[in-house]
């Protein structure tokens, strides 16, 4: 008699887990001719698991994500995108966004690691997924994926982006305290130079009226809140303000413009720099955009910026460093620089202007949309883990899109957000080595 392996159905990864343990998994793609997936359990790290997705499988997919997401594609202006997406792209539309996260789903996730999530849940478990995404794949919404029926990844799982090692546990790295009474510091809607409200870099969310729910955030942060005064619209907080404020602080939370550009180092956040602040980018219409090399490497005689322990940079594409195949843009960069927890988005982010133009019936039933999503994460950071209030945010958002299909609840803004965790790096005792 042939003694067979016996095939895995999932049930090995309770193997080894002890009683009042999270199962957390480090998941790494990365992006050959074809798609390559391991995965290592942390309470199993003697037995990594591993795949190949064929290309050929996966790539209509995420054709069709890319043609869903409000980011231009090749020729397309920033408009167009918008127009293509929210006027009746494939995220408007539950029926048809089932059956994108379902094609997703068969794309990224084998069926031997969905058999090991059914597993854990079966034992009333939620694991946290730790996931570093190849560029291929780096605007995939984990959130939203299919499990059976409307059932989405988010039911059963957390999700983090894992950055790469390099960078969590690069030498040097030291994460900065985080005290849940420590200073806030509020980059909302800085003015750029340069630019009218209404324009390009113009202002992402208008008037903000006293007593409205983004004005009783900062409020409810009490002597918190960095700067006093003016919390909207400052014209007054550039490169050099910011890191002034940041001294000491526990958070920084910007709500505003960052734009890409064709290398990671060169991602650029906008804040209210005149053209003779010193820095790594050219000045654009007379304002300096303030780039991840900034805060990394300084700038003129200013020393590299010293991030908070958490972070949250609510603008287009804030997060896109892990489409660069070196991912150095601001999440890396903050993260080098201190922070332990970066939430950020994947693609562009629609503000409440372009939501009420351009969602069929949607009109004025768009204000707020936006607010919503910054007060989320707001609240998230304030919170003792960060990674599950978001996520138990847009799960409340995932229920109420599959069961209304309110285009308020779209997931091109709560699959949007990622948050990027990266914990103090492990000691290594150099006795042994």
């Amino acid at each position: 008699m042939v003694n067979r392996p016996a095939v895995p159905d999932g049930s090995e990864v309770l193997t080894g887990l002890e009683a009042d343990t999270r199962p957390v998994a480090r998941l790494t793609y990365v992006d050959a001719d074809e798609l390559y997936l391991s995965w290592v359990w942390d309470h199993a790290p003697a037995h990594p698991r591993m795949v190949v997705l064929p290309r050929a499988h996966i790539a209509p997919g995420l054709d069709q994500l890319r043609a869903a997401l409000p980011s231009p594609l090749p020729s397309e202006t920033g408009l167009q995108a918008l127009e293509r997406a929210l006027g009746g792209g494939d995220f408007t539309d539950p029926a048809r966004e089932q059956r994108l996260a379902t094609a997703l789903t068969s794309c990224v996730i084998p069926q031997r690691l969905g058999l090991e999530l059914n597993a854990l849940e079966a034992c009333g478990l939620r694991p946290h997924l730790r996931i570093q995404p190849s560029p291929s794949i780096a605007q995939l919404p984990w959130e939203l994926l299919g499990t059976s029926g409307t059932d989405r990844l988010i039911d059963m799982v957390d999700v983090s982006t894992l950055l790469p090692a390099s960078l969590r546990n690069g030498t040097g790295r030291a994460v900065s305290a985080w005290d849940p009474r420590g200073a806030v510091v509020t980059a909302l809607d800085p003015a750029v130079p340069g630019f009218a409200a209404t324009s390009e870099l113009g202002s992402v969310l208008g008037p903000v009226e006293p007593g409205s729910p983004l004005a009783e955030m900062v409020a409810a942060l009490g002597d918190r809140a960095r700067p006093g005064g003016k919390s909207f619209r400052r014209n007054d907080f550039g490169r050099d303000r910011l890191a002034a404020e940041l001294a000491g602080a526990s958070r920084f939370l910007y709500v505003g413009h960052v734009t890409a550009s064709t290398h990671a180092l060169d991602s650029r956040m906008h804040l209210s720099d005149g053209a003779g602040t010193t820095g790594h980018a050219e000045p654009v219409n007379g304002h300096r955009p303030f780039t991840a090399a900034d805060v990394v490497l300084g700038h003129g005689s200013a020393k590299p910026l010293r991030a908070p322990n958490r972070v949250a940079l609510v603008a287009c594409e804030s997060g896109g460093d892990l489409r660069f195949a070196e991912p150095t843009g601001l999440v890396a960069a903050f993260t080098h620089r201190g922070a332990e927890y970066v939430t950020a988005t994947r693609w562009t982010l629609p503000t409440e202007a372009g939501l009420r133009r351009y969602v069929p019936g949607l009109g004025d039933r768009a204000e707020g949309v936006l607010a919503e999503a910054i007060l989320a994460v707001n609240a998230a950071h304030e919170s003792t883990d960060p990674v599950a209030a978001l996520s138990a945010w847009q799960r409340a958002q995932a229920h109420r899109w599959i069961e209304t299909g309110d285009p308020r609840c779209t997931p091109l803004i709560w699959a949007a957000f990622h948050t990027a965790w990266s914990p103090p790096p492990p000691e290594v005792d150099l006795r042994w080595r």
